[in-house]
């Protein structure tokens, strides 16, 4: 019989632990859950307990990551079940699927060679913003074998503490570089076909995709410089495609521009490159999310770039 627990991190979730907790408490069977805090300050830590869930505040001292809210989740279930097998991971704004584990770990069963199984992660109300919208296509990853995940996923537990979990300092793309480092340990990551989680982005706002596109410029950054000398360098492509189109070539324009507003129609180059990629996306994209998640990446250049920028200048500055 495997041994199963499950890792909730969250800070100020209230509003969807509402949600969240009485679905585990009442559908799964989870041998041990534990819910890490990062200094909430609604009353999160109250509703976790009120479902006897096993909770765990982090200190104020360091500063919080998703990375090590998660490890701090693993280190209370180890000491829980000494004889722990997989590890469900979830955030606060998800609620697990019912069906899903089941799933996960029958296919844990039939391939000895995976290290990480994920299903479909949805958003719960995608036609609420456009913003969402683009969101649920970011989840929509394509079935089989992957090079990375998002951080809902399944995993077995001697493979996570092969490599030493999650890396604490990480501030965005914890995920890919736990999987990178899983997959030159040979082991894989498995998408399954079955619903897995509804995630709440609760996105309405252009400021918040601005602040979501450059955490993602800061990933790129962070992990490309960790990985540049390496046998596999992380985000490449990604990283030279912001600064071609969100720095170098967004400055030129802007200059033309201000030199002479006829130079206004190289400002064309943004829908143009969202109409390719639009063309150029896989068949699962829905019709309707198309158009706003191609509209997305062309114009996620620019604060992508910011946020390398920002990256680089912190560490330069030794912070």
């Amino acid at each position: 019989m495997n041994s199963v627990g499950l890792v909730l991190i969250g800070r100020n979730e209230a509003a969807n632990l509402r949600r969240t907790l009485p679905v585990l408490h009442d559908v799964f069977d989870f041998d041990h859950v534990v819910y890490v805090d990062s200094g909430s300050t609604d009353d999160s830590v109250a509703l976790a307990h009120k479902f006897d869930v096993d909770v765990v505040e982090l200190d104020d001292s360091v500063p919080f990551t998703a990375a090590r809210a998660r490890n701090a989740g693993v280190r209370r279930l180890t000491q829980t079940l000494p004889t722990l097998d997989f590890i469900q991971f979830l955030d606060g704004d998800c609620e697990l699927v019912p069906g899903y584990m089941e799933a996960a770990l029958e296919h844990f069963k039939e391939h000895d060679h995976v290290g990480i199984v994920v299903g479909r992660n949805r958003e719960r109300y995608p036609s609420a913003s456009v913003y969402n919208a683009i969101c649920d296509v970011e989840w929509n990853t394509p079935i089989g074998k992957l090079d990375a995940c998002g951080g809902i996923f399944t995993i077995r537990h001697a493979a996570f503490s092969e490599v030493g979990g999650f890396d604490d300092q990480l501030l965005a793309g914890e995920e890919p570089d736990l999987c990178l480092r899983l997959r030159h340990a040979d082991h894989e990551i498995h998408r399954i076909d079955h619903e897995m989680s509804l995630h709440d982005a609760d996105m309405h706002q252009f400021g918040q995709w601005w602040t979501r596109m450059e955490r993602s410029g800061q990933a790129f950054a962070e992990g490309h410089h960790r990985t540049q000398d390496g046998p596999e360098v992380m985000y490449g492509a990604e990283t030279k495609r912001s600064w071609l189109f969100g720095g170098y070539f967004f400055a030129a324009a802007a200059l033309a521009v201000l030199a002479d507003w006829r130079w206004a129609a190289l400002a064309a180059f943004y829908p143009a490159q969202a109409w390719r990629i639009k063309k150029n996306l896989p068949e699962r994209i829905p019709d309707d999310q198309r158009g706003p998640y191609a509209a997305s990446c062309a114009a996620a250049y620019v604060p992508q770039v910011v946020g390398q920028m920002k990256y680089h200048a912190k560490r330069l500055n030794g912070k």
